[in-house]
C-alpha cells in the first residue's frame, strides 16, 4: 500500500507533494518520484512516470487536487519513466503538456494520433517562465543532463529545485523520503549514475554557475532522496564541478568491434569461444 505523499512545502495557499512508492519496488523497474504543485484552485503534476505509476497517482493526488483541473503535465525530457504514463493523463485530465522543443514531435509516439494536437507547450533551449495560479515555475535549461531536450523546474514560492536525473541516488521508496543534509555519505549512492548518465563535467559546471545564483532551500531529484539546506546544497555544486562523466571516461577502448556472444537462453553476455588450437 503506497504511503501518504510526503509534504515537501505547504502554506495556505501552495503546496508541493512528492510521491515517492507508486512503482512496485520487485527490481524490475527504477524507483521514482512524482510531484504535484498546487497554487490556489490551479495545479500541475512535475515528471508523472509511466504506466506502472498512472494508476496510484492519479488516484493520490485525487486526494489533494481533482485531475479535472490539472493545467499542466510537465516533463523534464521524454524518457519512459517520465512521460509514458502521456496518453491516459490527457485522456483522464484536460491539462497541457510543457516539455523540450526537442521532444515535440516525439511524445505524439505515446498517444493515440492527434492526442496531442493543440495540448503542447514546446518549451525553447532558453527555457522561461510559466504562469502557474499567481505565481510562475522557472524552466531551467538543463541539456544534457542527460537528456538532449532537458529542463529542471524551480518554484521561488518553496525554493525548491526540481532536478530530474541531476542528484538522483539510488535507493528504495521509504529512503527516498528522508532528505540528504551531509552529502558525503550520500555520494557513493550518486556516483555510478552520474558518471553514466551526465554527458561532461563541461555541462555540469555551466549548470552550477547558473544554479548558484538561485535561492534553492532543496533539491529534489526524479528518483531518490531530496537533498536539502545550503550546506547539502553547496556540497552538491562542488562536487559536481570536479565530477569527471560521459564523454569525459570514453575513449576508443569503449568502440571496438564486439567479441562476446549475447546467449538468449540466459540473456548474458559471454566471451567468445576461441577455436581450436587458436
Amino acid at each position: 500500500m503506497p504511503l501518504q505523499p510526503l509534504e515537501l512545502y505547504r502554506d495556505r495557499n501552495h503546496a508541493c507533494l512528492m510521491f515517492s512508492d507508486l512503482v512496485e519496488e520487485d527490481g524490475q523497474a527504477v524507483q521514482a518520484n512524482q510531484f504535484l504543485i498546487v497554487d490556489d484552485d490551479t495545479g500541475a503534476i512535475i515528471d508523472p512516470g509511466g504506466n506502472l505509476a498512472f494508476n496510484e497517482l492519479f488516484m493520490g493526488m485525487s486526494r489533494h487536487f481533482s485531475p479535472q483541473k490539472l493545467s499542466y503535465i510537465i516533463a523534464s525530457h521524454a524518457d519512459p519513466d517520465i512521460i509514458a504514463s502521456l496518453d491516459r493523463w490527457l485522456t483522464s485530465t484536460s491539462a497541457q503538456l510543457v516539455i523540450s522543443r526537442v521532444w515535440e514531435r516525439f511524445v505524439p509516439h505515446f498517444t493515440k494520433v492527434g492526442k496531442t494536437e493543440g495540448r503542447m507547450i514546446a518549451v525553447p533551449d532558453s527555457g522561461g517562465h510559466l504562469p502557474l495560479g499567481r505565481h510562475e515555475l522557472v524552466l531551467l535549461p538543463a541539456h544534457f543532463m542527460h537528456s538532449e531536450g532537458n529542463f529542471h523546474f524551480y518554484d521561488p514560492v518553496s525554493r525548491i529545485l526540481f532536478s530530474g536525473d541531476l542528484g538522483v541516488s539510488m535507493t528504495n521508496g521509504a529512503e527516498a523520503r528522508v532528505p540528504v543534509t551531509d552529502l558525503a555519505p550520500h555520494i557513493p549512492r550518486m556516483e555510478g549514475f552520474h558518471r553514466r548518465y551526465m554527458v561532461s563535467n563541461k555541462i555540469l559546471r555551466l549548470w552550477t554557475r547558473m544554479a548558484r545564483q538561485l535561492d534553492i532551500a532543496m533539491i529534489v531529484p526524479q528518483h531518490g532522496a531530496p537533498i536539502l539546506g545550503a550546506k547539502a546544497i553547496g556540497e552538491f555544486y562542488d562536487w559536481l564541478d570536479g565530477l569527471a562523466c560521459g564523454v569525459d571516461l570514453f575513449d576508443e577502448r569503449a568502440y571496438q568491434v564486439p567479441t562476446a556472444f549475447i546467449d538468449p537462453a540466459t540473456r548474458q553476455a559471454r566471451p567468445a569461444l576461441r577455436a581450436v588450437g587458436a
